[in-house]
């Protein structure tokens, strides 16, 4: 009697990567973070005995979302958005929303307390995959394939814009443009959405008079070097004292103060001073394995819903890092946003890792080998 079992196999690229950059991250957070933690809570270890303890609970979150089926997930699309948008909202109830540096972006639940956006990108881009899979034949119409992810897309953003959280909006836009894209919509439609989000976009920036200054200080730095500029003029500094094999391991000087958040938006910079080009090219380059095998992994599945789902994770993945690097380098205005698997950030390095456990999951779906009798069988 003859019996088909499965051999899983996951993406193991992919996992060496994160694991990786979660590695770099943990050591360079103790690094960044041990003096201001020291000055703040009479602790240097206050930062990253914390983050210890959510890399452990993102390692467990991956390992389950490896194993969960991908139906499972499917499944979970419509109360997935459904509850962004309850939690999006109860940000602004007063006694429940946590205010942090002027924004409502935190919620406390018992003893913890977690970012609402980070949450909500993971859900809406499960909805998309869902929807767009069910719509794609209809991918060439606009209000059949695209009308109810762009009103899923606009509630969302107008609430995250309120708290106010600018970067996250932004991205949330571009993840569902490339999910349209890769979903067969027409590119005049795209063009279209982008054209209307555009100038909402740029009036978003006038009406602040803080993300106004992030953009002068982006033209021009050295016109207010000790204000708007004076972020930016720190981490080039820490760029340039790297050279090319850095200064040693903890012996940086930018993070004693002088960079603004060195453990969370401006980790790459101390990273650049202590370990030199040679370990920003390290890093980048583990990003650039990352995104390259979640589109392998989403090219090579035969689900569309999943291929979707990988693409929209990965294009997230692929996004703040891409922001948070050239924000740091003074290649575009500063965002706020942390570096994915290095910075400092219990939700997002817990959400971050529960999204590479279902790539892995969908992974191994693609590499399922049929085993009769216990020998495997090549497709």
């Amino acid at each position: 009697m003859m019996r088909r079992l499965g051999r899983q196999r996951f993406d193991i690229l992919l996992l060496v990567a994160i694991l990786a950059l979660v590695g770099i991250g943990t050591v360079m957070i103790y690094s960044s973070s041990s003096i201001i933690a020291q000055e703040r809570y009479q602790d240097g270890y206050y930062f990253i005995r914390r983050h210890l303890v959510m890399v452990l609970i993102g390692l467990m979150v991956m390992t389950a979302a490896a194993k969960i089926p991908v139906t499972f997930w499917r499944a979970m699309a419509y109360p997935g958005v459904i509850g962004t948008f309850i939690l999006l909202s109860l940000l602004f109830v007063p006694g429940i929303g946590m205010k942090v540096g002027g924004a409502l972006r935190w919620m406390k639940v018992g003893g913890f307390s977690f970012h609402v956006s980070e949450v909500a990108k993971g859900a809406l881009i499960l909805f998309f995959a869902h929807y767009l899979a069910k719509k794609r034949a209809h991918a060439k119409e606009i209000t059949r394939f695209m009308l109810v992810p762009l009103c899923v897309t606009g509630i969302t953003v107008t609430l995250i814009a309120l708290q106010p959280d600018f970067g996250t909006a932004v991205i949330i836009v571009a993840v569902v443009l490339a999910m349209f894209f890769l979903a067969g919509s027409r590119l005049i439609n795209i063009a279209g959405v982008m054209a209307a989000a555009i100038p909402i976009g740029v009036l978003m920036v006038i009406r602040e008079s803080y993300r106004l200054k992030r953009w002068l200080a982006f033209c021009n730095p050295w016109e207010d070097p000790l204000n708007s500029g004076f972020q930016i003029i720190q981490s080039f500094i820490a760029f340039g004292s790297g050279g090319a094999f850095g200064t040693g391991l903890g012996k940086g000087m930018q993070k004693l103060f002088y960079l603004p958040e060195p453990h969370t938006d401006f980790i790459l910079p101390v990273i650049a001073e202590e370990g030199g080009f040679v370990c920003v090219a390290i890093v980048i380059s583990l990003y650039v394995l990352v995104v390259i095998r979640g589109f392998v992994i989403a090219l090579r599945s035969e689900d569309f819903f999943g291929g979707l789902l990988v693409t929209g994770l990965t294009t997230v993945i692929a996004l703040e890092a891409v922001i948070n690097m050239a924000g740091v380098m003074g290649l575009m205005p500063t965002k706020g946003l942390v570096l994915p698997f290095v910075s400092y950030g219990g939700t997002s390095l817990v959400v971050s890792m529960g999204a590479v456990g279902v790539m892995l999951n969908i992974s191994a779906a693609n590499e399922k080998e049929p085993v009769i009798n216990g020998n495997v069988v090549e497709a």
